[in-house]
């Protein structure tokens, strides 16, 4: 098994933030091989490299990579550096979002890339009429709207950071607490890039993937980037409602538990064409649609569901009295306007198959009218979904965390999801590359209960191998869709990573003057803040990560206040008596760390009830922030190493009890 190494730094912090540490650390392997190997590494050595790599060897063959290489370098004999090496990995990735048709920045796909798109105008014009409509309202937003879409004003207005923060809040309301946004009307640049750092850690928060997004990216208004963001926030938006959870009348789509189960493991959208096919087959359509593209284009669908969902709105005929395709659009879009539904699309993007536009056009009719009801008879079928209000928690914690990551399958439910470990399998080898033998792996669809059996049992075994306390828990409880265990292995997995960037920062500033890193505890962790607020001249103190004080909230204003003084406001800041001050203050605590940098995925409630993990977590990303800091300028890192080094050496270890600082152990 390969060990967690450190932080990869890249001098140019543009390049830097096209990539994650974890793909960083696989790159650095390796051009590090290849330059041991050889001597040195040329462009010539890349195709080889390239081809093993899992996100080219569906797409390409050596002699592609080869070619694609060529194009860009001249001299295939020329030696690279691993920032060269970095820039041919980028240009490669941008030609297979060509030749995948650009899937990577879909609205149904939800990942962004870093490369040159052309712009869909329809989508763009699409997407300012929601924003236009939906932050009308709004008091600061009010003197920039309603935009022109035939202008770059989206483009321009994003690169505040404001707009994108505001409508985050609008697809998930509450995400963001509006106090921590910097909204004078001239932001100077360290406030704009707050206000991206605050954007980007929040739409990983509500599910979106920025892996390939940084902040100078929207600081420049990149329109691809830009555009890509904004229609994975719509998307979560207008899907918000397509589950069983919010929307449990979609249980009349089943006929027994097992059906509940697919049901709950399908993403939105799959579960959206499930309704639009439920409806369509009661009205005698015999089609089936199976997409939002080529399937709806002729509007026949559309006709059809709209006449059985709300046939008091069908003229005589509906829409299928004509055969122009146009003009049945233009009467779909006259009879959903009737539902509420606004026109954020035209009959051009119907008859095209805009894939993007009719799936939010159909999540709109879903919204306003799904014309489903509640079974009696299935209503034992809607309380598998019932999860105590703790599990649910950290069921969305895990769900989002693994997504942030960036991995190829896209996790919807969670407990759904891993059941069959491949996904599991995707997140350790993201975070420990190399420690999956993909060999005896099976990928979905899985056929062969056994096969999934197997995949799981391979992520035990990397748990055991990483220490992780899995005493008699084996592959078949993740099948089974045990959710206590399933809770537990990503905790220790998610705990796990966090003291591994926490030991890495500490080597790397350690490695100057010969001493080894050692292991980060819990208590490090806990004492570590108590120093740094006490340094401060606060007076607050965490006893332990249980500490019922905490629920006020002011140790972590306190302890971001003492990382970065200006980042708290402290006429914001309630004394944390009772719950509603309790819930602005630990809401507004989650804006500021995510506004400093902290990629953190708690709710407000589980700072209110002290939940151990969570605030494990919290304090340990403060901790990250705080050290990371110091060592992001190379010259600054020199000159601040001997601080750095005091900084972390103060810790206290204490390694025969790493759980003693919260008191409980690692799979409880």
């Amino acid at each position: 098994m390969s060990s967690f190494v450190g932080g990869v730094l890249v001098s140019d912090p543009e390049l830097q933030t096209q990539f994650t540490q974890v793909e960083l650390r696989t790159l650095k392997s390796k051009y590090v091989s290849v330059k041991t190997e050889s001597g040195r590494v040329t462009v010539g050595a890349l195709p080889p490299v390239f081809k093993k790599l899992k996100v080219f060897n569906e797409i390409f063959d050596e002699g592609e990579i080869k070619a694609i290489l060529e194009e860009s370098y001249k001299n295939m004999d020329q030696e690279i550096d691993f920032e060269t090496f970095l820039r041919a990995h980028l240009e490669l990735q941008g030609r297979v979002v060509a030749k995948t048709g650009g899937k990577h920045s879909s609205f149904l796909k939800a990942a962004t890339t870093t490369f040159h798109h052309a712009i869909n105008e329809s989508e763009k014009a699409s997407y300012v009429a929601h924003i236009n409509n939906y932050l009308a309202e709004d008091k600061f937003m009010q003197q920039f709207l309603p935009m022109d879409p035939s202008t770059d004003a989206l483009f321009d207005l994003a690169k505040d950071g404001v707009l994108l923060c505001k409508l985050i809040n609008v697809a998930v309301p509450g995400t963001i607490d509006e106090r921590a946004i910097n909204t004078k009307k001239v932001l100077n640049p360290w406030e704009r890039n707050e206000n991206h750092t605050l954007c980007l850690n929040s739409a990983k928060a509500i599910g979106c993937t920025v892996v390939n997004i940084g902040t100078q990216d929207l600081v420049e208004g990149r329109s691809h980037l830009v555009l890509g963001l904004i229609s994975q926030i719509i998307k979560i938006q207008v899907l918000a409602d397509v589950n069983l959870r919010k929307t449990p009348q979609l249980v009349e789509l089943v006929e027994d538990d097992k059906d509940v189960e697919e049901l709950m493991g399908l993403p939105p959208e799959k579960v959206l064409l499930k309704w639009m096919n439920f409806h369509l087959k009661k009205a005698g359509y015999e089609k089936q649609v199976t997409n939002f593209s080529s399937d709806v284009k002729d509007g026949e669908a559309y006709a059809v569901l709209l006449n059985a969902l709300a046939p008091e709105h069908a003229g005589p005929g509906g829409a299928l009295a004509t055969n122009d395709p146009t003009e049945r659009a233009n009467l779909i879009l006259e009879q959903a306007e009737k539902l509420e539904c606004k026109r954020y699309l035209t009959p051009k993007d119907i008859v095209e198959g805009s894939p993007n536009l009719n799936l939010a056009f159909v999540a709109q009719i879903f919204q306003h009218r799904n014309g489903l009801t509640v079974d009696s008879s299935k209503s034992s079928f809607a309380e598998m979904m019932t999860d105590d209000v703790e599990t649910s928690r950290e069921e969305r914690c895990f769900r989002l965390w693994i997504n942030s990551l960036g991995t190829a399958t896209y996790v919807n439910n969670l407990f759904e999801d891993v059941r069959n470990g491949w996904v599991l399998l995707e997140v350790l080898d993201k975070i420990f590359p190399g420690s999956v033998n993909w060999k005896l792996a099976t990928k979905p669809p899985i056929k062969m209960p056994f096969r999934k059996v197997e995949n799981c049992n391979q992520v035990i075994q990397i748990g055991k191998d990483l220490n992780f306390s899995l005493v008699n828990v084996a592959g078949n409880d993740i099948v089974q869709g045990n959710k206590k265990l399933i809770v537990a292995f990503l905790w220790q997995l998610m705990r796990f990573t966090m003291l591994q960037l926490l030991k890495n920062l500490r080597s790397h500033s350690q490695s100057k003057e010969g001493k080894e890193g050692k292991e980060i505890t819990d208590a490090d962790i806990l004492n570590w803040s108590n120093n740094k607020v006490k340094r401060a001249r606060r007076t607050s103190q965490m006893e332990s990560f249980k500490d019922k004080n905490l629920s006020s909230g002011i140790f972590f204003l306190e302890l971001l206040s003492a990382v970065e003084p200006r980042v708290v406001n402290w006429a914001l800041v309630t004394k944390g008596e009772t719950d509603e001050d309790k819930k602005s203050n630990a809401t507004y605590i989650i804006s500021v760390a995510r506004k400093l940098g902290c990629s953190i995925f708690l709710l407000p409630e589980d700072i209110m009830e002290v939940s151990p993990k969570m605030m494990l977590v919290l304090t340990a990303s403060i901790m990250y922030w705080s050290l990371q800091k110091q060592g992001e300028d190379p010259m600054a890192f020199t000159d601040s190493s001997s601080e750095l080094s005091n900084e972390v050496s103060n810790l206290a270890v204490d390694d025969a009890a790493p759980e003693s600082a919260d008191g409980e152990s690692a799979d409880n």
